[in-house]
Formats: C-alpha cells, sequence, structure tokens
C-alpha cells in the first residue's frame, strides 16, 4: 500500500491532484480541504489512502495525517463510501466533523449533500468513541448537550448567519459559560459575529 507520496505537484484541479514522484505521476483523489491546504510551489507531500477493489484502485490524498484517519473512519460505517467521505470532508472540516460526531450533531452531519437522517445517526453511532481516540485534539471536547445550542443556532441561521460561523461562535461561548441560557447565547453571538 502507499502511505505517502513526496514529489513534484504536476497538476492540481478541485478534486484531485497529478504528483511526479522518481518520473512516475500518480493521479490522487482530494477533498476540497487539502486543495486549501496545498502550497503553491512544486514540491508536495500528501498522506494517501489507497482503495483496492475488484473494479478500480483509487489513490486519496490528504495533507494532514488526521484527516486521513477521519476518512478511514468514515469509510467504516455502512452506507458511507469514499465518495460521500470525501465529499463531508470537503464540505466540513475534519475537526468539525469530530466534533459534530463526538457531540451527537445529527444536524451538522445531514448538512453536508446526501447525508440523511439515518446515515448521520449511524455515523454518529458507530464513531463517537472512536472519534476522539484518533484525532487527540485538545481543541475537540464533549460538549454537554445543550437545547439552547441548538435552539440559539436556529434563530442566528433565521437571521441570516451563516451556520458554520455561528456553531464556532456558540460552542466558544458555551466552553466558557457551559450553562448559558439561549437568550445568553444569542445575544454574545451577535456581538462576535
Amino acid at each position: 500500500m502507499i502511505a505517502q507520496l513526496q514529489g513534484q505537484l504536476v497538476e492540481k484541479n478541485l478534486t484531485d491532484v497529478v504528483i511526479d514522484c522518481a518520473g512516475v505521476g500518480y493521479f490522487v483523489e482530494i477533498s476540497l480541504h487539502t486543495y486549501s491546504l496545498i502550497p503553491e510551489g512544486d514540491l508536495v507531500k500528501l498522506y494517501t489512502y489507497m482503495m483496492v477493489r475488484e473494479d478500480a484502485q483509487r489513490l486519496f490524498g490528504f495533507v494532514e495525517k488526521s484527516e486521513r484517519e477521519v476518512f478511514k473512519l468514515l469509510i467504516s460505517v455502512s452506507g458511507i463510501g469514499a465518495n460521500t467521505a470525501r465529499t463531508m470532508l470537503s464540505s466540513l472540516d475534519p475537526s468539525q466533523i469530530a466534533q459534530a460526531i463526538a457531540n451527537g450533531d445529527v444536524r451538522t452531519i445531514q448538512s453536508v449533500k446526501g447525508i440523511g437522517a439515518k446515515t448521520a445517526q449511524r455515523v454518529i453511532l458507530d464513531l463517537r468513541d472512536k472519534i476522539l481516540q484518533v484525532l487527540e485534539d485538545p481543541q475537540i471536547s464533549v460538549l454537554p448537550s445543550n437545547r439552547g445550542r441548538e435552539e440559539a443556532l436556529s434563530a442566528l441561521e433565521t437571521l441570516g448567519y451563516l451556520r458554520k460561523q455561528s456553531q464556532k461562535v456558540i460552542d466558544k461561548i458555551l466552553s466558557d459559560k457551559p450553562d448559558a441560557t439561549t437568550e445568553q447565547l444569542i445575544k454574545e453571538a451577535l456581538k462576535q459575529l
């Protein structure tokens, strides 16, 4: 199996790159998250995951090891294939996916195109215990279930704020004041958005 590639960046597209390693050009499929992290220039290093099936061999590349680990966890869930996992990593950062899984946030996972309620619940159920062990990210903490959080997010969304931005702000407020009411969350978030 190919674990990583390092070489000259020959071609860079939104969904794939071609890397020349000692004269061999590797076609590597990537997420938008990885695309945004690939530096402009000649030399590039990607951590890879090679998927071999009887009808295809596919190579997926990631700038961060943590993204590769999240990808591997996602494809281990029944109903999540490589394309869906890549779509999830293109829509949300690996840390956002980990945060959503750790907190049982079905709505965030369901916000990804092609993910329904049952699939989102299955992802959370299957990966909740595994996700924190893989990432070991001190920024990712399991927030206590807070109904006010969901209500505040819905209110901010109604006011026209993007859900992703609102989530970051609300989660930051909750980490400082875990027992904040819905009204307090909305007021604080409006000051920061």
